[in-house]
């Protein structure tokens, strides 16, 4: 085991300076860089006449354009005046001791930037992590032991529907019911907390936190209940129908105590062992349009505001960052499914 977790964090190493690298180039093939687009910000405020752009006498000159001095002074300030592979490896060598550098448009570090996004995501993400697990295992056991019933056919149903409509139709159709649209107004519709949440008491804070909550993770969970749902009731059912859980009930053995004393640990295994990754990316996952719909500035809305800006510094650094996340969160992906059965092993057989 301990030979296999070194040879997969060795492979991290490749892998990731392979991803890195393959961005790396395509945003040098991208159009509207950094460069043009600030170019075109000063040009567009600058047609009305002569606007002084720089320190040193630069002008633009209305019709007549941008000295060429202003262009090399941008293009030198986000660094494109280096040679690529002197610029993609002066980035990887900063990234090592995780130094994501300036964002270009927000004007401050990548890293405090993404600090200041994550309670959003974290908020989503891990609250759809506890309510699907949450629901999704006990609902699928109770599927599995009632399979073919009235229940089991009108739950199927109710999750399928749920899971045909995109979160982002969901999201709406929840603000227009409870939201304050054209029916209801119970639930907030704007932001992670109100506008007065500091002069609140604590446990006025944390119901007012909740009850921001209460849309947004509901259109993101929505989705995901189905998946896990019928993973766990044929994982049970599996097990239920295998000839150990007959002879355990030809004993005399009580319903109860053969599903939860042995049909349990071997049923939980597929759902358990996707636990870590899922776990960990609940902290870092963004829903640009769950964000966008209920005005929550997350690490979807980051993510999408950079690829449009071209502001390279986060997209770089969110990618090298999140994927270190995941390359980790697969390696506890496998290593749980040792922990949870003992009889898997990775070691070559001979």
């Amino acid at each position: 085991m301990t030979a296999y977790i070194i040879r997969r964090i060795l492979l991290m190493v490749p892998t990731l300076f392979g991803v890195m690298l393959i961005t790396f180039i395509v945003t040098q093939f991208v159009p509207g860089g950094p460069v043009e687009q600030m170019l075109a910000q000063i040009e567009g405020h600058g047609a009305a006449g002569e606007v002084r752009v720089g320190g040193d006498g630069a002008l633009y000159r209305g019709a007549q354009g941008l000295d060429e001095e202003i262009r090399a002074q941008l293009t030198a300030l986000y660094g494109f005046d280096r040679p690529p592979t002197e610029r993609f490896i002066t980035m990887m060598k900063n990234y090592l001791v995780f130094d994501f550098g300036q964002s270009y448009f927000h004007h401050t570090s990548v890293t405090e930037l993404v600090i200041s996004k994550l309670p959003v995501s974290m908020s989503l993400g891990l609250w759809t992590f506890i309510i699907v697990y949450g629901v999704c295992i006990p609902l699928g056991i109770k599927k599995a032991v009632r399979d073919g019933s009235r229940f089991d056919v009108i739950s199927s149903t109710v999750i399928l529907v749920g899971y045909a409509i995109p979160g982002f139709v969901l999201a709406i159709i929840l603000i227009v019911l409870f939201g304050g649209g054209s029916f209801l107004n119970i639930f907030p519709m704007r932001g992670l907390v109100s506008d007065d949440w500091h002069d609140l008491g604590l446990i006025a804070k944390i119901l007012d936190y909740l009850w921001h909550m209460v849309l947004p993770v509901t259109s993101s969970a929505v989705g995901s209940l189905a998946i896990m749902t019928l993973l766990t009731k044929n994982s049970f059912l599996e097990e239920i129908r295998k000839h150990y859980v007959l002879t355990a009930q030809a004993k005399g053995l009580s319903e109860s105590r053969v599903l939860y004393r042995h049909v349990f640990r071997n049923a939980i295994i597929p759902i358990i062992t996707g636990f870590p990754g899922s776990f960990v990316a609940a902290f870092f996952t963004g829903s640009l349009l769950i964000e966008t719909i209920f005005s929550l500035d997350g690490m979807g809305l980051l993510a999408f505001e950079s690829i449009i800006n071209r502001d390279y510094p986060v997209v770089l650094g969110t990618l090298y960052f999140f994927t270190i996340i995941g390359l980790i969160s697969r390696l506890l992906t496998d290593i749980s499914y040792v922990v949870v059965d003992p009889r898997i092993t990775f070691e070559k057989v001979k």
